[in-house]
């Protein structure tokens, strides 16, 4: 009763048809598992009941080593249980995987997706703007997101849209979402990064179409640039950062920080192989 009441704003209230597809793979997975863990339940009740020991009437073999019937059911019904949840869970990873496009009438809106320390970094390539842990969002309409990180692996997810995904430095992942209808839907860091990241949060905004593009030409015309320099700046960890916009954004700064992030690595990586050289000549 206490969880029934409670307000439904996670996976099992979907707001999009990745997350209502998902949604019903858990209740089929979880109804199919409920074919053998309810029997179990009953029979342990059953069996602790019949062989108790006041009961003279319950029979004991102590020299019983193989029963076929108990065997069979032993062995085909977890075997039928695992193949059932094994073609629910291979069809439902082919049908939402994250890189397929949704079909819908609208053209998909591209968003690219930065996570640094500890906020997300949100840039609109076609409209030239950005915004920081505010996503806004036509409904209806596909979104197709390019993900990285500027920093340590991270996880990006919205419950009530769906499709948990991850975010590394120096590669690209890709995710498709859509929003059935208006309204706000919380997103978070799932995945641990650090002191900042249980403040780690953003909304996202479905809003009208028409309410889409007032907020892209307000965007435009307010809030500081995003260049090389305001980047650098908010590359600094911080923590609970407020929701920020930006009217214009770097040409390729997408794909810079990729750059940035993967000659970053490599740089760590030559100098910790030039101390352990080190380390080994001064040893000999």
């Amino acid at each position: 009763m206490l969880v029934a009441s409670c307000q439904p704003a996670g996976i099992l209230d979907p707001q999009g048809p990745i997350a209502s597809a998902q949604r019903l793979i858990l209740i089929n997975s979880t109804a199919i598992m409920l074919v053998v863990v309810l029997p179990v339940i009953l029979a342990t009740l059953v069996f602790a009941w019949w062989y108790r020991s006041s009961n003279r009437r319950a029979r004991h073999s102590p020299d019983l080593a193989y029963e076929g019937r108990i065997e069979f059911v032993v062995w085909s019904i977890p075997a039928l249980i695992v193949t059932l949840l094994g073609g629910v869970i291979w069809i439902g990873s082919h049908d939402l995987d994250p890189r397929a496009p949704i079909a819908a009438n609208a053209e998909p809106l591209r968003v690219d997706v930065v996570a640094l320390d500890w906020k997300w970094l949100f840039l609109y390539p076609d409209q030239g703007i950005g915004a920081v842990n505010q996503l806004v969002i036509p409904a209806g309409t596909p979104v197709a997101f390019r993900l990285t990180s500027a920093t340590v692996m991270n996880s990006f997810f919205v419950p009530q849209l769906g499709s948990q995904i991850y975010t590394m430095g120096g590669m690209t992942t890709h995710l498709h979402l859509l929003a059935d209808r208006p309204g706000e839907y919380p997103g978070f860091s799932a995945n641990f990064s650090g002191d900042g990241f249980a403040e780690m949060r953003f909304v996202v905004k479905a809003v009208p179409d028409g309410d889409f593009q007032t907020w892209v030409s307000q965007v435009r015309n307010s809030g500081p640039e995003l260049g090389a320099s305001a980047y650098a700046e908010l590359a600094k960890p911080s923590r609970a950062v407020p929701a920020i916009t930006y009217r214009s954004v770097a040409p390729g700064l997408f794909e810079h920080i990729i750059d940035q992030t993967v000659m970053g690595e490599r740089a760590a990586t030559c100098l910790g192989t030039i101390a352990q050289r080190t380390e080994r000549q001064a040893g000999g």
